[in-house]
């Protein structure tokens, strides 16, 4: 990947995606349209100011007043997933755009974490307690202050149903087959959900070999993260050569070699076999 100049920061989604993660506090939306403007060429400025606004619309539409976690889940619940009418199905499981916030704010549908954003940046712009709660295999909002009182889970996904305790553990447990675990309840931060929204997006190009462009910008925003999977960065290498560009391809198995190395040497050699070989294929 190239190094991007200070100017190509303000121009360029990539660049500011990457200045953005590095920032004190990365702005969880603006992160989100950033990607979406990476995936969609036609997503311009006005388009990222346009779903700013709208959530800051819905936001104005929230009682004034609210007091207390289940009263603001319950606000939520109304405004959203009912007079709004954001869920989600089975079927937006199948669509790219399901990941996309600008899509989701238009269609209003959307897999589990993009709604929980659309909820959570929703009820911040309203003052509300509000954080993403990472589940296994489910993303959902909490409501209140972890560890401090009352707090209330909901379901975007579902229209913002209220969730139980035996709820929460029904779901991990779906996801899992293991028991719930109150770490799983932590506040997810925001680089943790663009990482796993990134996840998302690879996983559904994964299984579509025509959308290997797809997945190859995805893994590139994952790797502009400070923090990710060493083994990404294989995964790109593997792609790459998937896709053609053997020499590239194999110099970055070279390189990812390099690092595997230290800690597993049979391993590292089995990486450069793959390097060798993807450059054979160009003979």
């Amino acid at each position: 990947m190239g190094e991007y100049r200070d100017d190509d920061e303000f121009t360029d989604p990539r660049g500011r995606f990457a200045a953005e993660a590095r920032s004190e506090r990365p702005d969880l939306s603006l992160l989100c349209l950033l990607l979406a403007a990476v995936a969609d060429p036609a997503l311009d400025e006005a388009g990222m100011d346009a779903a700013q606004i709208e959530l800051d619309r819905l936001a104005g539409l929230l009682p004034y007043g609210t007091r207390g976690p289940r009263a603001w889940a319950e606000a939520l619940a109304e405004l959203l997933g009912g007079r709004e009418g954001f869920h989600g199905t089975p079927a937006d499981y199948q669509r790219l755009e399901s990941s996309l916030l600008p899509h989701v704010l238009r269609r209003r549908r959307g897999l589990p974490i993009l709604l929980s954003v659309v909820w959570t940046e929703v009820a911040r712009r309203a003052g509300a307690p509000v954080y993403g709660v990472a589940l296994p295999g489910h993303f959902v909002v909490g409501f209140g202050e972890p560890g401090v009182g009352e707090t209330v889970l909901a379901d975007p996904f579902a229209g913002g149903r209220l969730l139980t305790g035996d709820d929460a553990e029904l779901l991990v447990a779906g996801a899992t087959g293991a028991p719930l675990d109150p770490s799983m309840l932590a506040p997810a931060p925001a680089l943790d959900v663009i990482l796993r929204i990134l996840n998302n997006i690879r996983a559904w190009a994964g299984g579509r070999p025509e959308h290997s462009a797809v997945a190859l910008w995805a893994i590139d925003l994952s790797l502009l993260l400070p923090s990710h999977p060493a083994r990404l960065r294989y995964e790109r290498a593997q792609l790459l050569v998937q896709r053609g560009d053997f020499l590239t391809g194999a110099a970055e198995l070279d390189a990812y070699a390099e690092v595997l190395a230290a800690v597993e040497p049979s391993a590292a050699e089995a990486v450069r076999g793959r390097a060798r070989a993807a450059r054979a294929m160009l003979n």
